[in-house]
């Protein structure tokens, strides 16, 4: 009798696992293998097996390895797509379960941009510990891009952010509040306490910007254009956060914008800084929450958003209701 193998054709793809799919997405987030290892909280060659393994599953090459980083085959990349969004789903399946089991409970992801992070928290870290004792709050303080990619794939739950949130993935945003800019400058500068000051003087002045990849830069440069400067004379010079950048400008090296939630805590660092108000309308940004369309957890971050405006009604906002 002719054994069943024989002339047989040959297997197509099996279905993954979920642990081969996560560990894949991980190696392709970081390109290396020793750093998603060390970001899944596993061994590398755990996570370099299953990747191996989703290879020969599929019967595909997804990975080429090299001594210095992971290159994404062509076809590797399609296959990311499908597993975030696979993934992606099995994490809203999860949450809406726990929704709907407890609200308000468990482990809740926050991602925070770091212009808002230091000012904003202790209210909101107040408001978590009060209010909502049970819920299980992870902060992450990342830049705008690097939130959206993680709200996307499921590793974050919601954003704090500067508003519209933007990315190439659709958001549900909700606002809290709006806030001015205040230009700071050395306590000697001719504009130091003044206020009703027009944008235009912006026209003269060495503004300093944060580094590329903060939206606060991109906002600074906005202000800067619609005064009538193509980009600010600040030069080189540039800061990875806003402490420095009040430093920088307490040293003498030019002026800054700040948002309003900052001023105080960041003018308290030193006693030679001194602040310019706009006249109005000053220009500003709006902060609030990102989260995912569809969320299960919709009704949840509704009531969160609502809570926390409340919480946020002592800092020099306009609150959106």
């Amino acid at each position: 009798m002719a054994s069943g193998t024989a002339g047989s054709a040959p297997r197509g793809p099996r279905t993954p696992t979920v642990a081969q799919l996560r560990a894949f997405a991980a190696v392709a987030e970081h390109r290396h293998f020793r750093d998603a290892a060390a970001a899944s909280g596993t061994s590398q060659p755990a996570l370099s097996g299953a990747v191996a393994a989703l290879e020969e599953a599929l019967g595909a090459q997804l990975v080429e390895r090299t001594t210095r980083k992971v290159i994404i085959t062509p076809l590797g990349e399609r296959v990311l797509d499908h597993a975030r969004r696979v993934l992606s789903s099995l994490h809203a399946l999860t949450e809406e379960v726990e929704a709907a089991r407890r609200p308000f409970t468990g482990p809740l992801h926050l991602g925070v941009i770091p212009t808002v992070a230091p000012y904003l928290l202790p209210a909101l870290l107040r408001l978590v510990r009060t209010s909502y004792p049970d819920l299980e709050l992870h902060v992450h303080e990342e830049r705008t891009p690097s939130l959206l990619d993680g709200l996307a794939a499921g590793r974050l739950d919601v954003l704090l952010l500067a508003l519209p949130s933007g990315g190439s993935s659709p958001t549900r945003d909700i606002p809290l509040f709006d806030e001015d800019f205040v230009l700071v400058t050395p306590p000697g500068h001719p504009l130091a306490g003044r206020a009703g000051v027009p944008r235009d003087v912006l026209l003269d002045l060495d503004v300093l910007l944060l580094e590329e990849g903060h939206c606060l830069r991109d906002q600074a440069l906005d202000i800067c254009r619609e005064a009538g400067a193509d980009l600010p004379q600040g030069g080189s010079t540039r800061a990875a956060g806003l402490s420095t950048l009040v430093q920088l400008v307490a040293g003498g090296l030019g002026v800054t914008l700040l948002p309003a939630t900052a001023l105080d805590v960041e003018a308290g660092r030193t006693d030679r800084l001194a602040s310019v108000r706009f006249a109005d309308p000053a220009p500003g940004r709006r902060i609030g929450l990102a989260t995912r369309p569809g969320s299960a957890r919709t009704a949840e971050y509704d009531r969160f958003a609502a809570t926390l405006r409340d919480a946020l009604r002592e800092l020099p906002v306009r609150i959106v209701e």
